[in-house]
């Protein structure tokens, strides 16, 4: 199972003196991962280090600090407790006291990952596109369904005859679903997986 976060969260932990400040928000890719590092950074602090997981890709910054002692041990928190489509910022202001690298590595890892546990969570859902053209006398069941299918409608145009709706339904229930549809329309309805 995998997870992802309904909005901001936030942590802050105070280690020798230094203030740790982490800031977490879903994101779909990676423009709304620096946007949202744009949002959060402080400029006045000392270091502002960051990772974000969205499916496959991924980078981290460690701003500055010793190498692989801040982006990496954030982006393992990300990867440590099952969240993709996430974004952590963690802000450091210096408070005079050297941590040395396991400390910095601790305190940044420990940092993104308290604010991920004491987070709220929801399950992501990896999706899938199908696009069909729906009658009339069939809409009302399909939208019927949608909520049960843990499906979201994306699109829905409609024309003489009936929609053309976009559903982002579940992987795993993509072809139930498309047995459904046809089934429903006697195999009269053309479907099309947009992956």
């Amino acid at each position: 199972m995998t997870w992802t976060l309904p909005g901001l969260a936030t942590y802050e932990s105070v280690i020798k003196n230094s203030v740790f400040r982490a800031s977490a928000a879903p994101v779909e890719d990676e423009a709304a991962a620096m946007a949202f590092f744009r949002d959060v950074a402080v400029l006045e602090a000392t270091h502002n280090c960051w990772a974000f997981k969205t499916g496959q890709r991924f980078r981290c910054s460690d701003d500055g600090e010793p190498g692989g002692t801040a982006g990496r041990p954030i982006l393992s928190a990300i990867e440590g407790q099952d969240f993709d489509n996430v974004m952590i910022v963690v802000t450091r202001w210096y408070g005079g006291v050297q941590l040395g690298a396991g400390g910095l590595v601790r305190a940044y890892g420990g940092a993104a990952s308290a604010c991920l546990r004491e987070a709220e969570r929801i399950e992501r859902i990896e999706t899938v596109p199908l696009r069909f053209h729906c009658p009339f006398s069939s809409y009302a069941m399909v939208e019927s369904k949608i909520e049960s299918w843990r499906a979201s409608r994306t699109e829905c145009e409609f024309d003489a005859e009936g929609a053309w709706m976009t559903l982002a339904v579940p992987v795993e229930e993509a072809d139930a679903i498309t047995d459904w549809l046809r089934d429903l329309t006697r195999g009269q309805m053309d479907i099309t997986r947009l992956d």
